[in-house]
């Protein structure tokens, strides 16, 4: 309990899957928090139902504008003038084959590029900015190990080279600013039990031959991601800044 009191924290894609349970694992621990949504407000008002009053505040912005990043930092910096911790979950997965046509195919990079890449960019360069003004402070980029070791289908290539740059970028800010109490971690889950994760599976026979693929025979669950970040955003652990965490339940080991 009070394991993150005094601290601030923004989670982006607060509303489902991995960013709600990172949002809901929080709620105990004294943290105030800020949490993201493109469009789904009761998802992410049921993630912050368990903190007490004036610890959580929500907000919208749609990251596949390329405003909506510099929009969330703001109303994000107008709640509190203080965030100690930045947790970039939300993401996209389109789907497009090689030989797609290329409108498909662009599309489908744009998108990608945009939420996966630009806008977590662009929070990365509002939130290293505060930070180095603040003292210091965390970030905790959600990757995957398509990152490291490709996706398992070939329709999920724009979606792999999007967290990858997005991997580099983190790796690069844990070098550069170590000294400056500015840390920043990635963790790499491999497949989580979410809906992304079933869409996912769907090309690859459905959840029972998603499964078989699995050395442990069962997806991760959300709450063990947000558990691990939870410890991250203590700042227990600062010398795993630059660290990619695999949590993939064994199925790839590096």
């Amino acid at each position: 309990m009070n394991e993150l009191a005094d601290r601030t924290v923004l989670v982006t894609g607060a509303s489902a899957g991995i960013g709600r349970a990172i949002v809901e694992r929080l709620a105990p621990t004294g943290a105030r928090v800020i949490a993201h949504y493109r469009s789904s407000a009761d998802g992410a008002r049921a993630a912050t139902a368990g903190f007490p009053a004036g610890m959580a505040h929500l907000v919208r912005a749609d990251l596949s504008s390329p405003a909506g990043a510099a929009e969330l930092w703001q109303a994000a910096t107008a709640w509190t003038d203080r965030i100690d911790v930045v947790v970039l979950n939300a993401a996209v997965m389109p789907k497009a084959e090689l030989d797609a046509p290329d409108d498909v195919w662009d599309a489908a990079l744009d998108e990608a590029l945009q939420v996966n890449t630009r806008s977590q960019l662009t929070l990365l360069r509002r939130a290293v900015a505060h930070f180095l003004d603040a003292g210091g402070g965390s970030i905790v980029g959600l990757s995957s190990w398509a990152a490291q070791r490709g996706a398992g289908n070939a329709n999920l290539a724009v979606y792999a080279a999007s967290k990858a740059a997005t991997a580099a970028a983190i790796k690069t800010i844990a070098r550069a600013y170590a000294t400056r109490s500015v840390y920043a971690y990635l963790i790499a889950p491999g497949v989580v039990d979410t809906q992304m994760s079933a869409s996912a599976g769907a090309d690859r026979g459905g959840r029972d031959a998603f499964l078989q693929t699995l050395a442990m025979r069962e997806m991760v669950p959300p709450d063990e991601i947000a558990e691990l970040v939870a410890l991250l955003a203590s700042g227990r652990t600062r010398h795993l800044s630059g660290a990619t965490i695999d949590v993939n339940g064994a199925s790839y080991i590096r």
